[in-house]
């Protein structure tokens, strides 16, 4: 069995998959715990824990960022821009002391994101094949069905994101990030097991077996 194979998992994601998923929910799992006890590692009981958490969460990401470009000598696309949204809202936030602007960064991002892979492909061009690097070998209609369901999976957790936080606490807005999107996302992911199967690239009759 060749070292490739190995790495792959049950849910047909490697070894690298995983781990850039776990540098992406660093950052997350870091921003919840300092919005949940800031004030306590602060000493200040009056303190408005989002702002430390903010803060907190932009250092995180800029170490999450520059890991993995150590690690695989490159920063994935959405992860990147999602760093940079982080950086000027995060900025906004701590600046003007006004947490609505953290608190839109992921529906703005998320709208970025759908209208980048819905526009992509109204014009035919399924870009999740270049999201993904590599990781799957899919025909151009499998690229194109997964490139229209992420599109709208980030329709929904923009709208979701605008639900949670105009109707609930911060704190509530702070947990759902990570104990609500993180999981619907990992859960929509494995839901395209079926389109990764169905329309896997067989291999090529006309290559030569190799020696």
């Amino acid at each position: 069995m060749s070292d490739t194979s190995t790495e792959k998992t049950h849910a047909g994601m490697s070894a690298s998959q995983w781990t850039r998923m776990a540098i992406e929910l660093g950052p997350l799992v870091v921003f919840f715990l300092m919005n949940a006890q800031a004030d306590r590692v602060f000493g200040n009981p009056e303190a408005q824990n989002i702002f430390y958490a903010t803060g907190a969460f932009m250092v995180a990401t800029v170490i999450s960022l520059s890991y993995s470009y150590v690690k695989f000598r490159r920063v994935p696309t959405m992860p990147l821009v999602s760093g940079i949204f982080i950086m000027v809202f995060g900025a906004l936030t701590l600046w003007l002391q006004d947490d609505e602007f953290i608190k839109l960064k992921p529906t703005i991002v998320n709208a970025l994101f759908a209208a980048a892979l819905l526009g992509a492909a109204a014009m035919g061009r399924p870009v999740m094949k270049q999201l993904f690097d590599g990781a799957f070998d899919l025909t151009d209609k499998g690229w194109m069905v997964l490139t229209v369901r992420w599109g709208l999976f980030f329709i929904f957790l923009g709208l979701v994101n605008e639900v949670v936080w105009r109707n609930f606490s911060t704190d509530f807005w702070v947990s759902f990030k990570l104990f609500g999107v993180m999981p619907m996302t990992l859960v929509f992911g494995m839901a395209q097991i079926p389109v990764l199967t169905k329309y896997a690239r067989g291999p090529d009759p006309d290559a030569q077996p190799a020696e």
